[in-house]
């Protein structure tokens, strides 16, 4: 055990064989191979296109949140989002600007949420944000406010087509939903 202002003794529990500056390139070694399992962890649970959490870190993410909240008694609102014509952008301007429209839809999402909001793509053109904390939030409010900074972006990008979208709204009730039981709900109220 180390002691503050006690010495410490070199090779204590150590492999007796190795120098000084072999442990130190074991434990180099050891760093190096635990960076490389958090990278892939982290990794696992990333949107790769769009640097957002993607379904499975949102869910692990954002159901945590769900506990917190539960556990604080504070509310908590799940916000739907679906592109509107997406697979037209694809089909008339290519796979390519088709990942520019999510990538720039992802940007703005980020800039409109908190950071302890958790945000996420699901899959395609679906993206979802856990508001904590939150109850159920004004949509017209929120929907201006993401088409203020689309339409930003959509001046500045100047292609042929706008970026717009769809957004529906799920309260958290700790009695009776998971995230997953959140998400299908949102969907449904998205697309009744």
């Amino acid at each position: 055990m180390l002691i503050p202002g006690k010495p410490v003794k070199h090779g204590a529990g150590a492999d007796p064989s190795l120098s000084p500056q072999q442990a130190r390139e074991v434990l180099r070694d050891r760093a190096r191979q635990a960076e490389q399992e958090v990278i892939g962890v982290t990794m696992a649970s990333m949107d790769e296109l769009t640097l957002l959490s993607n379904r499975h870190g949102f869910t692990s993410l954002a159901q945590l949140g769900l506990e917190t909240c539960q556990r604080l008694e504070i509310p908590a609102t799940l916000l739907f989002f679906d592109l509107d014509n997406f697979k037209h952008i694809n089909y008339l301007y290519g796979r390519a600007e088709g990942d520019d429209a999510l990538k720039t839809f992802a940007d703005v999402l980020r800039i409109a949420f908190r950071e302890s909001d958790v945000i996420g793509r699901l899959g395609d053109d679906e993206f979802v944000a856990l508001l904590t904390g939150s109850s159920a939030v004004e949509l017209s409010a929120i929907k201006a406010r993401l088409e203020e900074i689309l339409d930003e972006r959509n001046a500045t990008m100047r292609r042929g087509y706008d970026i717009r979208f769809c957004i529906g709204q799920v309260e958290f009730d700790p009695l009776h939903h998971s995230i997953d039981e959140l998400l299908i709900e949102a969907e449904r109220a998205l697309h009744p």
